[in-house]
């Protein structure tokens, strides 16, 4: 079948061309090549095209979408972290971060395409397209919050630099303090909005699927949590001024809280959110 034959060409050359677009964004990056920033939006736009068509083949070809195994998840992460980088370099028009952004993007990649497995036999509820869904937007929400834990990254990086006043390659080539609080809290509103269609989903659809589902599993109160930590600091953001570095080690303790949930509670304390 086609859509075998287009999951066995992706798997093998999404880790390439991922490869290819990370070195057009760091010679933009490393050189001030201007005239490459067209270019880097259009490899990235076509990088996204040929892996949204992977996701599709894979989801054809196995009969359920692509969430049956951790790996099958890291490839989903990438492309959603790579399409949420697009969305944020076309509204803000600031190009010169995303080397940092689509190099991670590639090590998920890479990492889910060497080691992916299809399950041959899996649950019922893995084949909804509800369930698909509801990951999806969970990862979109996931994505956006990481993002605007990079932007804060940077953001505290070029502080430190200016304040040393060291004003080498990181103050030259990255946007100012201004612009990366405002991609960093783009980022933020686009996961906090993400995260929460998600928490929606499922708290009305789980709990009809899973017999042992549980309003107090560890990773359901711990996404609400971190849901609810991201709506105060929004609120307190528009309530009372919050900004700078305050706002930016708020971003990184969130991105902490997740991959703790991620990599711990997913593994060892929940019950049904767990890979099999």
């Amino acid at each position: 079948m086609l859509s075998h034959v287009l999951v066995d060409v992706f798997q093998v050359a999404l880790p390439f061309l991922y490869a290819a677009l990370v070195g057009v964004y760091a010679l933009a990056f490393f050189r001030n090549a201007r005239s490459r920033e067209l270019l880097k939006t259009r490899a990235l736009a076509v990088v996204l095209v040929c892996h949204l068509v992977y996701l599709i083949a894979r989801t054809i070809a196995f009969d359920h979408p692509p969430i049956t195994n951790v790996f099958e998840i890291l490839t989903l992460l990438a492309a959603a972290m790579a399409f949420s980088y697009l969305y944020i370099e076309l509204r803000t028009q600031v190009r010169n971060t995303g080397l940092f952004i689509l190099a991670v993007a590639f090590l998920f990649q890479t990492v889910s395409s060497i080691f992916v497995r299809d399950l041959v036999e899996i649950p019922d509820y893995l084949h909804s397209f509800v369930l698909g869904f509801h990951v999806s937007t969970a990862l979109f929400g996931y994505t956006g919050i990481s993002l605007s834990a990079v932007y804060g990254l940077l953001y505290l990086m070029l502080y430190h630099d200016i304040k040393s006043s060291r004003f080498g390659l990181i103050y030259n080539r990255l946007p100012n303090l201004e612009g990366l609080e405002t991609l960093s809290h783009k980022a933020e509103v686009f996961g906090f909005v993400m995260l929460g269609i998600a928490i929606v989903i499922g708290l009305v659809w789980l709990p009809a699927v899973f017999t042992n589902f549980s309003y107090l599993d560890p990773k359901l109160v711990t996404t609400v949590a971190i849901w609810v930590v991201y709506a105060a600091g929004l609120w307190a953001k528009r309530r009372f001024g919050w900004k700078g570095r305050k706002t930016m080690v708020l971003s990184l303790v969130g991105f902490g809280v997740i991959f703790f949930s991620m990599m711990i509670i997913n593994t060892y304390l929940t019950s049904f959110h767990r890979f099999h």
